[in-house]
């Protein structure tokens, strides 16, 4: 690969990492001002917005006609559902924690590419999901003054299953067209399901503060447009099997943007169990890419 290819691919992770790791502090801040589902509208409209600036520059068509159920039915998933999931929860959960919970939706995928794919697991690669969902299990039980139930963190697992049938749904129009194209048309997909809610979102906006603001132009423009570009950039110059594993940097440094901006110090306890959720998520990845060639890594945030 040429130097400057391997600058560009590594600059184009890099921008990734940051974008989707600081996505769950900016997710904590925008719901300050607004609530769960004006949250997942705004940012919708932002990022499908962004998007359809930069998709004729991307060389983005529309979608063939034999796609469309499966596009609609990813945005619903992977985007409109996922959304609204993981800023219900985060009303709640740390960012550091959500982070860590989002994480385990590798886990999630191979399960549900075993159930719809025929994509049959291996014993060490049942051993990974087992620690995973130890640890899974672990934050589920962590509360900010001891143990018991977290419903909030329920839904946030709930979000990363959500990320999950997106990956397997996804994978067929990935054999087809573009990680930048799939991403806008379901984008596009995701907020047109999610506009019926958008009715409280004008007068919401008139209260929100400039951090607010800030928030919510992270989150739409950084994290979900141009996010997703600098991780095509990524793609067209690594294997997906090597620029997915830096993703493995994310919730470490959630955790420590999570710390440093909003004061949310780590539960030990929470901490053990992300610990057990990346464990668990790195087993399964590596007894899957032994057994079979690389494809295409989804995304997330």
């Amino acid at each position: 690969m040429p130097r400057s290819a391997r600058l560009l691919a590594l600059a184009g992770l890099a921008a990734t990492v940051l974008l989707w790791s600081s996505a769950f502090v900016a997710i904590r801040v925008a719901l300050r001002d607004l609530d769960p589902v004006q949250l997942t509208v705004g940012r919708l409209l932002i990022a499908s917005a962004a998007l359809a600036v930069v998709a004729p520059l991307l060389g983005v068509g529309r979608p063939a006609r034999r796609d469309l159920a499966r596009i609609m039915l990813a945005g619903a998933t992977g985007m409109t559902g996922y959304q609204l999931l993981l800023n219900t929860g985060e009303v709640r959960v740390p960012a550091g924690t959500a982070s860590l919970l989002v994480a385990t939706f590798p886990v999630l995928t191979a399960i549900l590419g075993g159930l719809v794919l025929g994509e049959r697991l291996a014993a060490d690669q049942w051993a990974g999901v087992a620690v995973a969902f130890t640890g899974a299990g672990l934050i589920a039980l962590t509360e900010r003054d001891g143990l018991g139930i977290s419903p909030s963190a329920l839904l946030v697992l709930g979000a990363a299953v959500c990320l999950a049938a997106y990956a397997v749904l996804q994978k067929p129009l990935l054999a087809r067209v573009s990680p930048v194209a799939a991403t806008c048309h379901t984008t596009w997909a995701a907020t047109l399901l999610a506009l019926p809610l958008a009715g409280g979102l004008p007068a919401a906006l008139d209260r929100v503060t400039a951090a607010g603001v800030v928030a919510l132009l992270w989150l739409g423009v950084g994290a979900s447009a141009v996010g997703f570009v600098t991780w095509a950039v990524a793609l067209r110059y690594l294997s997906a099997s090597v620029a997915a594993s830096s993703l493995y940097l994310g919730p470490p440094l959630t955790v420590m943007i999570a710390w440093g901006l909003l004061g949310e110090r780590p539960v030990a306890v929470a901490l053990t169990g992300g610990a057990l959720c990346l464990v668990g998520v790195l087993l399964t990845q590596r007894s899957g890419q032994s057994r079979q060639a690389p494809t295409r890594a989804s995304s997330h945030t």
